[in-house]
């Protein structure tokens, strides 16, 4: 296919800013980005088509450029829609590097442009592409009813004979035609893609499990935004979804290699929307955290969490339970500087949770509806609502565990992070309301640094573990016990002795209750407003704040010390 049949096709709108002598060259594919680099995912002979949301300054125009002529593009397309006219610093770029420009009028999508160039490009396949594209096209424009990825497997399937499965980095299956993939050999699939990405090997990966040979694509986004482009290979390797596909590629001819990296490109797009509707959530999340974070006023956390809860629980109308989990990815410190964690941290985080939903009925809800994760720094926070249980009387059991997160991941995610990473993740204890969720971030960042003390490259850790100090106890020399004891509790023993105000009765409960103000007031028989006042005492006389995880721990072994 040559640059000048897209000029004459007259449904692609497209107008030409420049190059009219290099309108012969050959188009082998297309690419839709807005990153600054994009050449680790060129080729050579593609149509590259970009929003311009990487242009913040005129400078910037001949760096972009400069890349995609070294890297063989056929042309550029820029869209109108984010800065109206093309700009001329970047029509001027492309007239130095001899590439050709094509404007894209608002009014017509990347989409289309797409469909048309995979369309063209397959040779003889043409036909056989042409069907999976317009299956396609009534997919994206009937919504998440028309099927999804399944739609272009199963067309592989019946039209060329290719058994496919979309895969998520742990292996979970996304999308299938036919039977179903089995779990054990997509965790062992998405581990040889993972490992073998890690070396810098170029896709399609081949893999042999239990006798049967896989050739592995990757699916990468096609348009990542304006967000700065990956400075480092492991910043999208964790978060790409992969096509596994049962047969041998290594023989294939080009034209069948080109059919299946227009496929991935259509996938891609289905990845991106799902990416987009994920956006709300986590804002949602990340609005929930700052207000915990900075210390806001309970009321103000809880009408955050009042117009989150429809979202993450449609129907629901409010959570009576929720959970933070704390995830971080670190390198090592020879690459650890290069690489921003929180964003891979989060993703891995939603593709952990939506694995562990999936698997529990009980705490199931529209799994991939329920993900709300924020990242702060290199942590990745995740805010998990827990629909009420006929049986849930908000102990131990209820709600996500550590041991159960990782069952199912840890193989791929082992090979992902292979020598130079580690995953860790801390779960808190479920709480019902907003006053307990400053707590229980603090007690999941605690049980995350349990698990980091942990070998291995993948750890995890909960709540429960945090009583495991206990053991220690009777270690304790007797005059560390007393000294500790006295300096946090005979403050307390003596007011109530002159005062019979029972404070060190209040603090056992207030900790029993794992800071519900309303729990610790109704097996008190007491006023909630009675129970702040003595805890505010207590406060006051100790120099401590039992909204604090480090304090309350510190109480919590005094008690038992005393």
């Amino acid at each position: 296919m040559r640059l000048r049949a897209l000029l004459e096709t007259d449904a692609l709108g497209l107008r030409l800013l420049g190059g009219d002598d290099e309108l012969d060259r050959t188009v082998r594919g297309v690419m839709t980005t807005d990153l600054r680099d994009p050449s680790r995912y060129l080729t050579g002979g593609e149509l590259v088509l970009t929003g311009l949301a990487w242009r913040h300054s005129a400078e910037e125009s001949e760096p972009f450029v400069r890349i995609l002529a070294g890297a063989g593009v056929a042309g550029l397309a820029a869209g109108e829609a984010e800065l109206g006219d093309v700009p001329d610093d970047l029509v001027a770029a492309c007239a130095r590097h001899r590439l050709p420009l094509f404007a894209v009028n608002e009014s017509v999508a990347f989409a289309t442009i797409t469909e048309y160039v995979v369309r063209q490009v397959s040779g003889e396949r043409a036909g056989d592409l042409a069907a999976v594209v317009d299956r396609h096209r009534r997919l994206m424009t009937s919504g998440p009813a028309g099927g999804g990825p399944d739609v272009v497997l199963d067309l592989l399937t019946s039209d060329l004979d290719l058994h496919a499965w979309v895969l998520s980095p742990t292996g979970r299956q996304i999308a299938g035609a036919g039977a179903p993939l089995a779990a054990d050999v997509g965790a062992l699939l998405a581990a040889g893609h993972l490992a073998a990405t890690r070396t810098g090997r170029r896709g399609p990966h081949r893999v042999t499990v239990e006798g049967t040979a896989y050739s592995l694509f990757p699916v990468r986004s096609g348009d990542r935004g304006a967000a700065p482009a990956p400075r480092d290979e492991r910043e999208t390797v964790l978060s790409d979804w992969l096509l596994a596909v049962e047969a041998d590629a290594g023989d294939w001819p080009a034209a069948r290699l080109d059919l299946l990296q227009g496929v991935t490109q259509l996938i891609a797009v289905e990845r991106d929307r799902r990416d987009a509707a994920r956006t709300v959530r986590r804002r949602l999340a990340q609005e929930v955290l700052e207000l915990v974070q900075s210390g806001a006023a309970p009321a103000d956390i809880a009408a955050r969490l009042r117009v989150a809860a429809p979202v993450l629980l449609p129907g629901l109308g409010s959570a009576p339970r929720w959970q933070v989990v704390v995830a971080r990815v670190e390198w090592d410190e020879r690459v650890g500087a290069a690489i921003e964690s929180g964003p891979v941290a989060q993703s891995l985080l939603e593709e952990i949770l939506v694995e562990q939903t999936l698997s529990d009925g009980a705490t199931a809800s529209g799994p991939s509806d329920r993900i709300a994760v924020a990242h702060s720094g290199d942590e990745a926070i995740a805010l998990v609502p827990l629909p009420a249980l006929a049986s849930d009387t908000g102990g131990d059991d209820a709600g996500l565990h550590a041991d159960a997160l990782l069952g199912a991941v840890r193989e791929p995610l082992s090979a992902g992070l292979a020598g130079d990473g580690r995953l860790t993740l801390g779960v808190s204890a479920c709480v019902h309301s907003a006053e307990g969720l400053r707590g229980a971030l603090e007690e999941a960042r605690h049980a995350r640094r349990v698990a980091a003390a942990r070998p291995g490259r993948v750890c995890a850790a909960g709540h429960h573990e945090l009583a495991s100090h206990v053991l220690l106890l009777p270690f304790v020399p007797d005059d560390v016990r007393r000294a500790f004891t006295a300096r946090l509790l005979d403050p307390l023993r003596d007011y109530d002795r002159r005062h019979r105000a029972e404070l060190i009765p209040t603090l056992e409960a207030f900790l029993d209750c794992d800071g519900s103000w309303t729990r610790c007031a109704a097996r008190l028989h007491l006023h909630v407003n009675t129970l702040r006042y003595r805890v505010g005492r207590i406060e006051q006389l100790t120099s401590r704040d039992l909204s604090r995880l480090e304090d309350k721990l510190d109480f919590f072994l005094a008690l038992r010390m005393s």
